[in-house]
C-alpha cells in the first residue's frame, strides 16, 4: 500500500519505478533475471527447504539498509481498526487489526502484507479506487479479521529492512499474535499480499506452515532486479539473492498456495516462470485474463473473503481456477 510513508503505491509507479531501471517493457524481469531463469531448484544451497537453508545462512546487510526513520504509523479510525504492537524477534512492531467485534464467535483471520514499501503501514482505510484498492478492506468487510502489519525496519520499529529475509520471521509472528486474541479461530489464519507484500507472502508459504492457506498477488520470482529501494540487499552475492527467491523454493510449501497475478500485467510472466518449474501440487498460479497488478485486488480478495468464511472443514479446502478469476473480473 505504501509506496514511501503515507503515499500510495499508485500504477503510475509500478510503470516509472521499473521504467528507471529499464524494466518498463517486462517487469517480470524484476521476477526472472539473473538468478530467477536459472531453473526452480536451489543451486546456491545443499539444502532443499527454505527453512533448512536459512538455519545455517546470515544475511550481511549492507551499511545503507536503513530502519525506523519513517515515523509512526497514523492512528486509525475508531471502530475500523486499532493500532497494536506485536512481538516479533526484533522488538515490538506496529500493526492495524480488526478490533474485537464483540460478538461472542470466534472469526476467521488474515495477515495482509501491502505492497511498495511492505515494511512501513499508512492509511489503509477510507473510500478506494475499485480498480486499485490495496487495502484488504474486502476481507473486514465480510466479517474476516484483518491484520495489517508494518515489519521490521519500518514506521518506528526497531531493526533494519532485511529486504524479504528477517520479514519472514515477523509475518510468522503475526500468526502467533493473531491466535492470542479471543475473537481469532487460531485454526483459520491465513495469510495475503500484494506486489513487494505477495513476494513476502510467497516467500513466508515456503518458509513456514503456520498459515492455513495464502495467497500472493504479483509477486516476482526474485527480486533481483528490483529498484534498490526494494532490493536493498547484496544482489552481486548467488546466495543471498537464492534465499529471497520464491520461485526457487516451491517445493518447500507444505500449506495451500494460490498465486495470482493480471494477464496485462509484465509480473505475469513471472508466474509463468515458476508455474513451469512448479512440480509442488499445493501451490495453483491463476493468471486472470483481462487483469494488471492492480484491478484484479479488490473483486478476488472479495471472493476469496467469502472462500475464507466456508473453509470451515478440518483442512483447507479452498481453490481459484483462471476460469473463474477472470469471470469474476468481468462481472
Amino acid at each position: 500500500m505504501v509506496l514511501s510513508f503515507g503515499r500510495p503505491f499508485t500504477p503510475e509507479d509500478f510503470a516509472v519505478r521499473f521504467a528507471a531501471v529499464g524494466l518498463l517493457v517486462a517487469v517480470s524481469v524484476v521476477g526472472c533475471g539473473r538468478f530467477g531463469g536459472g531453473g526452480s531448484t536451489p543451486a546456491e544451497f545443499k539444502e532443499k527447504t527454505l527453512a533448512e537453508a536459512r538455519k545455517g545462512f546470515k544475511t550481511r546487510l549492507p551499511a545503507s539498509a536503513r530502519g525506523g526513520e519513517d515515523g509512526p504509523p497514523d492512528q486509525p479510525p475508531r471502530g475500523v481498526f486499532r493500532l497494536t504492537r506485536y512481538d516479533a524477534e526484533v522488538g515490538k512492531l506496529a500493526a492495524y487489526v480488526t478490533p474485537d467485534p464483540r460478538d461472542g464467535v470466534t472469526h476467521p483471520a488474515i495477515v495482509w502484507v501491502t505492497g511498495g514499501d511492505c515494511n512501513s503501514i499508512g492509511p489503509v482505510w477510507g473510500r478506494q479506487d475499485a480498480k486499485n484498492d490495496q487495502t484488504a478492506q474486502q476481507y473486514r468487510d465480510a466479517g474476516v479479521v484483518l491484520m495489517i502489519p508494518s515489519l521490521r525496519g519500518g514506521n518506528d520499529n526497531p531493526g533494519r529492512r532485511e529486504f524479504y529475509y528477517g520479514e519472514l520471521d515477523d509475518v510468522v509472528a503475526c500468526a502467533a499474535y493473531l491466535r492470542t486474541l479471543p475473537y481469532v479461530d487460531p485454526d483459520r489464519v491465513y495469510l495475503g499480499g500484494h506486489s513487494t507484500g505477495g513476494t513476502v507472502a510467497l516467500l513466508t508459504a515456503e518458509y513456514s506452515d503456520t498459515f492455513r492457506a495464502v495467497f500472493s498477488f504479483g509477486p516476482v520470482d526474485t527480486p533481483t532486479n528490483y529498484p534498490n529501494e526494494y532490493a536493498g540487499f547484496n544482489t552481486a552475492d548467488a546466495k543471498e539473492v537464492e534465499i529471497r527467491s520464491p520461485g526457487k523454493w516451491l517445493g518447500s510449501i507444505t500449506s495451500t498456495t494460490i498465486v495470482v497475478e493480471g494477464a496485462q500485467s509484465p509480473n505475469s510472466r513471472c508466474l509463468a516462470t515458476m508455474e513451469r518449474g512448479n512440480t509442488n501440487p499445493k501451490v495453483t498460479f491463476v493468471t486472470v485474463r483481462g487483469g494488471d497488478h492492480f484491478d484484479i485486488l479488490a473483486p478476488l480478495n472479495r471472493v476469496l473473503a467469502q472462500k475464507i468464511l466456508a473453509d470451515t472443514g478440518p483442512t483447507c479446502g479452498i481453490s481459484l481456477t483462471a476460469d473463474e478469476a477472470t469471470a469474476v473480473l468481468r462481472r
